[in-house]
């Protein structure tokens, strides 16, 4: 039994939702996003919330149940409030800039890299200073947000020594010990 599956999904002020055979579309103020979904999957749109039913019982169903409920619930919320994630560059010299869709990121290599964002993602870098430049990258797709921030995070992963990478706001890296000197 599914109990992300069974939850119903609330439709904020705003927010339209279709359902056309196998596809569902959710339009709202942050912009409109689409999600395939399983033709065996029933999604029913009734008074102010969407309910995901699975034809039966078996391990396929149960395991997209929860699935599908989980998307459709990503894109509601993100097209009502829109998702936010921080980046933050730890390290002497790496430093980040933008201009429009295109973010420019200094990581103690030889060149600097640049990246070309999607138009579904609005992007700002910030240094201040005395800290560390901040990444702050928004959209309305949980998805694609997170795979950007994963591909700009695995160009200079957070080492464990000294802490130095691209990490997340407010994550925490566990931190090793170095060489302990002979006495």
């Amino acid at each position: 039994m599914s109990r992300i599956g069974n939850q119903p999904i609330s439709i904020p002020a705003g927010v339209t939702v279709t359902v056309k055979e196998s596809l569902v579309t959710v339009k709202g103020p942050k912009g409109e996003l689409s999600q395939e979904v399983n033709p065996d999957m029933i999604v029913e749109v009734n008074e102010g919330q969407i309910d995901v039913k699975r034809p039966s019982e078996s391990k396929k169903h149960r395991a997209q149940h929860g699935l599908y409920r989980s998307l459709i619930n990503n894109m509601v919320e993100g097209v009502a409030n829109g998702y936010v994630r921080k980046l933050e560059l730890v390290g002497v010299g790496y430093r980040a800039t933008n201009q429009g869709q295109i973010l420019e990121l200094s990581l103690g290599y030889s060149h600097p890299i640049l990246m070309q964002m999607p138009p579904e993602i609005k992007v700002e870098a910030v240094t201040d200073r005395k800290s560390n430049p901040i990444i702050t990258l928004e959209s309305a797709d949980k998805q694609l947000l997170g795979q950007i921030c994963a591909k700009i995070r695995a160009m200079r992963k957070p080492e464990p020594y000294k802490g130095k990478g691209i990490k997340f706001v407010g994550e925490q890296i566990r931190r090793k010990a170095g060489k302990s000197a002979k006495v």
